[in-house]
């Protein structure tokens, strides 16, 4: 006699974005916690901690994303060149000592 476990009820699946949005996503997602952080530390620096309300911390980072997504753009394919310059690639690496 075998006793049947119930079957775990199944979640919707989330469908991922194509490889080639790459390129933009993660830049998008870099720039969003960046201007995020960095907005909020210079408002809270320039307005001080008691003053500080969301709606100004919303607007900062508003403003704030609003440059750095377009400058992570442009600066991204530098960024990646100069990283490759700097960094063995992993197939090199993997190679070892003979």
């Amino acid at each position: 006699m075998s006793i049947e476990t119930p079957a775990l009820p199944t979640r919707p699946r989330f469908r991922k974005l194509p490889a080639r949005a790459q390129a933009n996503v993660m830049p998008m997602i870099l720039s969003f916690l960046m201007s995020g952080i960095v907005s909020s530390i210079s408002t809270v620096k320039a307005i001080g901690l008691m003053e500080v309300t969301v709606w100004r911390l919303l607007q900062a980072w508003g403003v704030s994303y609003m440059i750095a997504f377009p400058a992570a753009l442009l600066v991204m394919p530098v960024v990646r060149r100069t990283v490759a310059f700097l960094v063995e690639s992993p197939e090199k690496s993997q190679i070892g000592p003979k």
